[in-house]
């Protein structure tokens, strides 16, 4: 987690644009200093520059998945809290490769509401690290 006082940092990632930025507009409404990304890649690497509290993303993206970006953050940011999203069929296979190699991520079906997803931020819960 961040070391500054101040809101929770929350990075949301949706190769969707219009839900990234609409879930990201809806949580700096409730007082959390939010960023927005649209792939696991740009997720990735404002993660590491940002260092974010909270990381809410989608599964099924491009090349870098939901899950593996999940996994990075599990090694490089231990205490980042991760809530996956999905719609996809595909995020069941890749939850199983997770769990294979000791991550158990919680999942939620879009469409999401997002009282569900303040409901995850107000809940002292799991690192990235599935702790």
């Amino acid at each position: 987690m961040s070391t500054q006082p101040g809101p929770l940092r929350v990075l949301v990632a949706d190769d969707e644009h219009v839900i990234a930025d609409s879930l990201a507009l809806i949580l700096r409404g409730r007082g959390f200093d939010c960023r927005a990304a649209y792939s696991g890649e740009q997720a990735g690497a404002l993660a590491l520059e940002w260092k974010p509290d909270a990381l809410i993303t989608d599964v099924v993206m491009g090349e870098k998945d939901g899950v593996a970006l999940a996994m990075q953050l599990a090694e490089v940011l231990p205490s980042c809290r991760v809530l996956l999203i999905s719609g996809n069929t595909m995020a069941g296979e890749l939850l199983a490769g997770s769990q294979r190699q000791g991550h158990d991520f919680p999942i939620l079906a879009k469409p999401v509401h997002p009282n569900e997803i303040l409901e995850f931020l107000a809940q002292p819960g799991r690192s990235a690290g599935g702790d």
